[in-house]
């Protein structure tokens, strides 16, 4: 994996265990987890703001979007 050893894998994971303890594994992977998660949504974000400004029209906002969605739920009388 990326031109690593699995001794280095294994270093690495008893290197975590002695400074972070095994009590607080779950709290740091869910860290991870959640910035992982967060990363890939700006680079999500990012890559659609460039991909519409590329193609000359606007990026869609989350505010139109659900604006259009409950306008069209709720007609109004007229």
């Amino acid at each position: 994996m990326f031109g690593t050893h699995w001794i280095w894998l294994v270093l690495l994971v008893v290197v975590v265990l002695i400074i972070f303890g095994p009590g607080r594994l779950p709290e740091l992977g869910g860290a991870v987890g959640r910035a992982m998660k967060e990363f890939r949504k700006a680079t999500t974000e990012i890559t659609n703001e460039v991909t519409s400004a590329a193609k000359g029209e606007p990026a869609p906002s989350e505010s139109t979007a659900k604006g259009s969605s409950t306008s069209e739920a709720n007609p109004t009388k007229g």
